[in-house]
């Protein structure tokens, strides 16, 4: 390697005009934004459903974790540009990265803590404090390489290799939607699987492994190009000089505050004693635009929910589109692939027509609407909820308990409650629906018996009661249920196993008693929930399955998913036109050494916007989900009409033009300063000629 002004440069070859170097940076990105998506595409579901957190904390974990993934790229950035680098900064947070996901994939496996093999950890504490390590560790590093490996490529290119450092952005663009769009494909099918050591559960494992295993080849395949990257040496953060400007402007103007010293134009002229003018001019430029930033996390509040309510809704309907199942997960690729059909047709088409019609279409405008798009897609989002809703079971409230009373015998029983509410109950049958109440015990007798039991009910629960045929005496006879992978263990007389998830689709659930064996088949509808029944009267046969009774306990989910479509539509639209203009609009605004401090503040927002949703999750508990769509889609548009009125006020600047401004009136200055000396100079020199005059006459 030579090192020429401050740049190390490796021995890479050029194809085609690119220099090798670049595919292994190419790849590299691919398979991290493969292990990031993948791993979140499931990670609200692996909170819900393994970790058994409610939907509030769910969705504030989730936003959490994604806030911190859009705080670390300032840290990156800074150990980047003042201490390591951007290789070193890289190679080491992909290390912290990898240890990180196979952190993750370890925490999902339940048999871990399974001592009792019943199919559910029994020390949660562990698998969450582990996933809460993981994730901690991945926010660390797939921040920290956030703003190193874009630049990274770009160094690799030379002066006369400006076209193609354009191609390689776009390719690295593509990447990472093509790395999104593969992983929220595969990692929920990953999931929706079934294994385990000892008892099969969702393949939590294996849908976190996969991203590791990909972190880990992403690292490998970086480390492996190491010899061909041009590797610039750190040249000092600007955004800590930026600060420091900030900050000695703030302190100057506290301690001139009184009236005795004049004002100054802008409050950053106060770093005039101690700053050069022209860095002074570019900061003002920076912050003109960080001013408008101030509105904008509000817009990724309501984008970034894609991965968290709007998942969770999809876990209400019905996806069954035909030709596949979608996961509930499995949605949000829908987002990539509008990105990688609209952002073309937007540069193409819908620009260039706006255009034609003699629209001034500024960017700001174009935010602007974006933002509004993502308001409507909200309100699409409340109208399927309330939909949605229609088809859902009613559950007990908080001061609420229900009852579903199963009579397993061959005859028919007349139940009386403890409110002298009586139900008769056919053979083998069930009530219809579950029976509300607000007491927490009720008596449950038989009138023509002097059977009664008196059965607890605890708040916000459902319960059902098995009367068995004869509840003096208990059956004999012990069988074994098993579905495909599940087996629900031997179920003595009048006992009930627990419940346990399958996937939808036709299920084969095999009885036997070890001398004799039925097979009973059934189709099971996503969010369903059954309990099947072996009345006393069963009798083995080839007909034996006719004796089985399912009781519906909660009915399949009959909205189906295709409804979300609209709604991500309306979002991704809304991304386009904001996400892309916006740093189109950040980029040609900042100054030459400052597109960095604008790249940092764009992922602020984010990072805002995702604690405000942690914010209105925890404080607000909206109790109607479809209410809480529209107060976020509310708060948008009053944000939009905020917006709208800075930008309308808002003048665009040429900074190339300013900075032009402020070097040639520091070139001017400098010119007669130069002057000013050389005179004095000659001053000086010629007092001394006449001194040496005047001594020898």
């Amino acid at each position: 390697e030579t090192a020429i002004d401050g740049v190390k440069k490796g021995k890479s070859k050029e194809v085609c005009g690119y220099p090798i170097s670049i595919f292994f940076i190419v790849v590299n990105e691919f398979c991290e934004r493969f292990s990031y998506y993948g791993m979140r595409a499931v990670l609200v579901l692996y909170f819900r459903y393994f970790l058994q957190f409610d939907d509030d904390l769910a969705t504030s974990i989730y936003h959490t974790f994604v806030a911190l993934c859009y705080l670390t790229p300032i840290l990156g950035a800074i150990i980047a540009d003042s201490w390591l680098g951007k290789f070193k900064t890289i190679i080491y947070l992909s290390i912290v990265y990898a240890i990180g996901q196979v952190v993750m994939a370890v925490s999902a496996v339940n048999d871990i803590t399974d001592s009792d093999r019943n199919g559910t950890p029994d020390s949660l504490t562990f698998h969450i404090t582990m996933s809460m390590l993981g994730l901690l560790l991945i926010a660390l590093g797939t921040g920290g390489i956030k703003p190193c490996v874009a630049a990274f490529g770009g160094d690799q290119f030379q002066d006369h290799q400006a076209k193609q450092r354009g191609t390689f952005f776009s390719v690295f663009y593509l990447c990472i939607n093509g790395g999104s769009l593969l992983s929220t494909i595969i990692t929920p099918l990953l999931r929706a699987q079934e294994c385990g050591i000892h008892s099969q559960q969702k393949c939590y494992p294996l849908a976190f492994g996969v991203p590791a295993a990909l972190m880990v080849v992403s690292l490998v395949v970086f480390i492996a190009g190491s010899g061909m990257y041009h590797k610039t040496k750190p040249q000092g953060n600007i955004m800590l000089a930026v600060c420091k400007c900030i900050g000695f402007a703030i302190s100057n103007r506290f301690k001139h505050r009184s009236s005795v010293h004049p004002k100054r134009t802008h409050w950053m002229d106060w770093a005039e004693e101690r700053y050069d003018k022209l860095l002074i001019a570019q900061i003002k430029m920076v912050l003109k635009v960080l001013f408008l930033y101030i509105p904008l996390p509000m817009f990724w509040t309501l984008f970034d929910q894609k991965g968290s309510r709007w998942t969770l809704q999809a876990t209400t309907m019905d996806g069954n589109f035909g030709i596949a199942i979608l996961q509930p997960d499995q949605m949000q690729t829908v987002n990539p692939i509008f990105i990688l059909t609209l952002v073309p047709i937007m540069d193409k088409i819908v620009y260039p027509l706006i255009k034609k019609c003699g629209l001034n279409f500024t960017p700001l405008r174009r935010m602007t609407v974006g933002m509004f798009l993502a308001a409507m897609a909200f309100v699409a989002a409340a109208v399927v909820q309330i939909q949605i809703d229609k088809t859902l079971p009613s559950f007990p409230s908080a001061s609420q308990s229900q009852l579903k009373l199963l009579n397993m015998g061959s005859n028919t029983l007349m139940v009386k409650l403890s409110n002298n509410y009586s139900i008769e109950l056919q053979a083998a049958q069930a009530t219809e629906n579950y029976i509300t109440f607000e007491e927490e015990s009720i008596k449950v007798s038989l009138p023509n018996s002097t059977i009664s039991r008196t059965v607890v009910l605890p708040k916000e629960k459902r319960q059902t009661l098995l009367i068995p045929s004869n509840v003096s005496a208990s059956w004999e006879v012990v069988m074994n249920v098993s579905a495909g992978a599940h087996s629900f263990g031997s179920i003595g007389s009048s006992q009930a196993s627990n419940y346990s998830f399958l996937s939808n689709g036709k299920a084969t659930f095999t009885i036997t008693n070890g001398v004799n064996t039925c097979e009973y088949s059934r189709e099971f509808g996503f969010g369903s929930s059954y309990t099947l029944l072996i009345p006393s009267n069963f009798m083995w046969g080839p007909t034996c399955w006719e004796f089985i009774l399912a009781v519906e306990d909660i009915k399949p989910n009959s909205f189906h998913m295709g409804w979300q479509i609209p709604q991500y539509f309306l979002i991704t639209c809304g991304e386009v036109v904001f996400s892309v203009t916006g740093l189109e609009f950040s980029y040609s605004q900042a100054p030459s050494n400052m597109k960095a401090v604008l790249q940092a503040g764009w992922l602020f927002t984010v990072a805002v916007g995702n604690f405000i949703v942690l914010i209105v999750a925890e404080i607000a508990q909206i109790e109607e989900q479809w209410a809480e769509f529209f107060l976020f889609a509310s708060l948008l548009v009053a944000v939009c009409i905020i917006f709208s009125i800075m930008a309308h006020f808002y003048t665009y600047t040429d900074p190339t033009a300013i900075e032009a401004q402020f070097r040639d009136k520091s070139d001017n200055e400098s010119h007669q300063e130069r002057l000013e000396m050389e005179k004095k100079h000659s001053i000086d020199h010629h007092d001394e000629n006449d001194e040496q005059k005047q001594t020898k006459m």
